[in-house]
Order: structure tokens, then sequence, then C-alpha cells
């Protein structure tokens, strides 16, 4: 896998570039993906503006994801991951884990949206659930939802 990253807001207390590339690719590994990923990093107004745009939803949220059309290409594009900093934080330490964690958490939940899981009804939010946890387990991190029961509820706003 081929990840290009960005930044729109000052990276402190953001991964580097790299350990978002290391996360995507050892994802890529173990789905037996080849292809490229753009992840970029906003701040707030930035995030609620793409929401608003592209989601008719207002404020921002804390991940986004942009799936590539399917056109040809030497190299398979499966799309953007746009991740809000600001978000990212408040929920890390509302949820009382590491922002690093929140932050592998949220890539890898915003590339298997790409590939096209999603989680609106119960089996496919299981599946896209187990999915995640052995992913982000093989990175050598917690599962995500046993952390705090808002995950699963979604109320950290």
């Amino acid at each position: 896998m081929k990840v290009e990253v960005s930044y729109g807001v000052s990276r402190r207390g953001i991964p580097a570039a790299r350990t978002f590339q290391d996360w995507i690719e050892e994802a890529g590994v173990a789905l037996g993906l080849r292809g490229r990923v753009s992840v970029r990093v906003v701040g707030e107004a930035e995030g609620a503006r793409l929401n608003r745009e592209f989601r008719g939803r207002g404020g921002a949220t804390n991940v986004l994801s942009f799936p590539a059309g399917t056109f040809p290409c030497r190299e398979r594009f499966f799309g953007d991951i746009v991740l809000c900093a600001p978000r990212v934080a408040k929920e890390a330490r509302a949820f009382g884990r590491p922002a690093r964690a929140h932050y592998a958490h949220l890539t890898i939940h915003g590339l298997l949206h790409l590939m096209g899981y999603d989680h609106i009804r119960p089996s496919a939010r299981r599946r896209m659930e187990s999915l995640e946890i052995r992913l982000l387990g093989a990175l050598g991190l917690p599962d995500p939802y046993w952390l705090s029961p808002k995950v699963k509820a979604g109320s950290v706003s």
C-alpha cells in the first residue's frame, strides 16, 4: 500500500506521516490489498465544511471516508480518509485512551469504509467492528470498543 499523508493543522500531538503509513500498510497486508490511500488531518472548520458538503450534516465528525470511483489505472486508488484532529483529541480524552490509539482506530475504520464496509445494520456493524479489533490487535493495540459504552452508542459530541 502506498499512503499519501497531508496535514491541514499543526502536527503537534498528531501521529507522523510514517505512522499512518505503517498502520495502513500493515492492515493492507492483512487484508490482501494493493493500491493507494490518501490521509488528511484537518481542523474543525475544514472537517465541518466537508461533513456539510458531502454528508449534509452540521459540524465536524471524527473521520470521513471518500471512496474513489472505479476507473482504469495502473494502481488502484481506494480513496481519501479525513481525520478531524480536534474531534479525535476530544474523543480520546472522553474515552480515556491515548490519542495515538484513537488515531489508529479511526484510520483503520476509515480504510474499511473505503473498502465498502459499513456499520448501518447491526450485522454489518458487528462484522466491521470484529475486523477493526483484529487489525488493531495486529498493531499491538487494544479493542477500542471495550473502553467505553459511549463508543458503541456514539454519544460523544
